[in-house]
């Protein structure tokens, strides 16, 4: 009798294979000392595996970069600045100093006192935060010991199935085990913790693993040699199912794999509905790599360019200059014509920037961020203004301001770029003179005032990740509130209607840069509303182009409004399933 076992969707895909358990290395709780004479010697011993660590986080950063995995590639550069912190590394270098603790025993102890604070928090974010301490940790203890592996693996090849890809059953995997894995070998992993946030989780969908996290200790139930289906997008792992339950998953795989050959068709295939409406299919990215990766999986253009990657990770800001050359090369990237939307610096919330100093603050999310930062330290905003602004006369360049609230920031930011206009006017430097320039829609306030914004700006481009989580007033982070963060709700959806309208009424176009921008489910609601742009993750564009061409928007307005008049978000949902049926196959 198969068993069934339910967890957090981390990655979606179907993977079919036989289990390898990982069980957990428990670390000696034994505390090792040395003799105090050999303190320093010890300490530098720690030093030169700190340096190490560094080197191989490097390493791991520049392959996910050269990928064009740019937020993949942050989490490393996240831990190679915890090899800096004074409250860990610095901490664990003092106990072999002042109480002779033998290295690894110092840095393992330190680790797990961290994590441990970390895990006592509130916060769901921060908590997931304790797997990234614990495995800088050991990444350390192992360059002491002298291992050159970081596990999971070598772990993993240890009798290995031989009769297909294995799915790995584990209590948790740190990042550098995730971003090490074998794709010829595993088809896709379980764990007993963990969350939809966590790096392993970034990683794991980054890689295509299939992925179910936080299923609990039950997993840890399961045997060696087991045959299991990974459901990653309900969040469902089986054990041992019966011959028509697999029989199921097979054809359901087999069919995904056929509709993946069947997207690939549609990347330089216009973006045109059924009846003949032309939409822009245009991608979010972090990096010049980022956008040649887009443009090879069909993106027409940029939707959001997150240009505070440009500042997270070293001792000083950007320079102009830098900031031109990084922008630029973009632009070129997609030619003349195609559209690049630059997102002024967004630092605050979930992403810090040491190097500001900013106040640590018990509400981040609705806190010192973005704009308001920006427009608090005008000599640095210019300084990116005008880079933005230089990169305009290569391309299709628009520059967008986040989060903003009201009408005196946006009046406020656009005076700051004609100063940068100035500026550069007075330096002989060229820029497009007359380029767009607009605002996310991603408070409700501004949502509310859209009509008002529309008068002035040359565009909205509507970021559902954070509009949804201020409407329902649910931290995104939070995986126990994934029931309010849906974008589907009709409080939400009744926001992006107003948004879209206010902005046509004006003539001017409006884009989505959300999560919900490439979901299947949304693109018809979002049609019918008239949405003028789509930016999303470049693997998600074919698909959408392949979805776009099937649907008729003149058939849509009605269901646009009716999802505007149901009770919550699951009867949204299955409006739009009604409908649409077809996209039952795909979901």
């Amino acid at each position: 009798m198969g068993a069934r076992l339910n967890g957090t969707s981390a990655s979606s895909g179907i993977a079919i294979g036989y289990a390898k358990v990982l069980r957990a290395e428990t670390e000696s709780s034994e505390i090792r000392k040395i003799d105090p004479a050999q303190a320093e010697a010890e300490a530098a011993r720690f030093d030169a595996a700190v340096a190490s660590a560094a080197t191989e986080l490097e390493a791991i950063r520049s392959k996910l970069l050269g990928e064009g995995k740019t937020h993949e590639a942050e989490i490393f550069e996240a831990h190679a600045f915890l090899l800096e912190d004074e409250e860990l590394v610095g901490a664990a270098r003092e106990k072999i100093v002042a109480e002779s603790y033998e290295a690894a025993s110092a840095i393992l102890e330190t680790t797990q006192e961290v994590a441990e604070v970390l895990g006592a928090l509130d916060d769901p974010y921060l908590r997931e935060r304790s797997a990234d301490v614990l495995d800088v940790g050991r990444r350390i203890a192992r360059l002491l010991r002298g291992e050159q592996s970081d596990g999971a693996e070598e772990r993993a090849d240890e009798g290995a199935s031989s009769e297909g890809r294995m799915i790995l059953i584990a209590e948790d995997l740190t990042p550098s085990e995730t971003a090490g894995l074998d794709a010829s070998a595993v088809a896709g992993f379980a764990t007993a913790v963990g969350g939809a946030t966590s790096h392993s989780a970034i990683i794991a969908r980054s890689g295509g693993f299939p992925a179910v996290v936080g299923i609990g200790a039950g997993l840890m139930t399961v045997r060696d040699g087991q045959l299991v289906v990974v459901d990653g997008g309900n969040g469902v792992v089986l054990v041992n199912p019966d011959a028509a339950v697999l029989a199921d998953y097979e054809a359901r795989r087999e069919a995904d794999s056929g509709r993946q050959a069947a997207y690939e068709a549609y990347r330089d295939r216009p973006s045109v509905s059924a009846d003949g409406v032309r939409v822009e299919l245009v991608a979010n990215i972090g990096s010049a790599a980022d956008a040649e990766e887009a443009k090879r999986k069909g993106a027409e253009g940029v939707g959001l360019f997150r240009t505070e990657f440009l500042y997270m990770g070293r001792d000083a800001l950007p320079s102009e200059d830098e900031q031109y050359e990084a922008y630029r090369e973009v632009a070129e990237t997609f030619g003349a014509d195609a559209p690049v939307v630059i997102r002024t610096m967004d630092i605050g919330g979930d992403k810090e920037l040491p190097l500001l100093e900013l106040e640590k603050e018990d509400n981040p999310f609705l806190g010192y961020r973005a704009i308001r930062i920006s427009l608090d330290r005008p000599e640095m905003f210019k300084t990116q203004l005008r880079a933005i602004l230089r990169a305009s006369a290569h391309g299709n360049v628009k520059a967008m301001f986040p989060m903003i609230a009201t009408l005196r920031e946006w009046r406020a930011a656009k005076a700051l770029l004609e100063e940068a206009k100035q500026e550069l006017s007075g330096r002989g430097i060229p820029f497009n003179p007359e380029m767009e320039t607009g605002i996310m829609i991603e408070i409700p306030a501004a949502a509310m005032m859209a009509d008002r914004f529309a008068r002035e700006v040359d565009f909205f481009s509507i970021g559902t990740n954070d509009l949804v989580q201020y409407a329902m007033a649910a931290d995104r982070m939070n995986p126990k509130l994934s029931t309010l963060s849906d974008p589907f709700h009709p409080a939400v959806l009744r926001l992006v209607d107003r948004v879209i309208r206010a902005a046509h009424e004006q003539g001017k176009w409006v884009g989505m840069c959300g999560e919900m921008a490439g979901h299947p489910l949304a693109l018809p609601v979002l049609l019918g509303m008239g949405l003028d742009e789509f930016s999303m993750s470049a693997g998600a564009v074919t698909r959408a182009r392949w979805l776009l061409e099937r649907l008729h928007r003149d058939r849509l307005g009605s269901l646009a409004t009716a999802v505007l008049d149901v009770d919550d978000a699951a009867e949204a949902k299955e409006l739009v399933l009604r409908e649409v049926p077809d996209l039952r196959e795909i979901l």
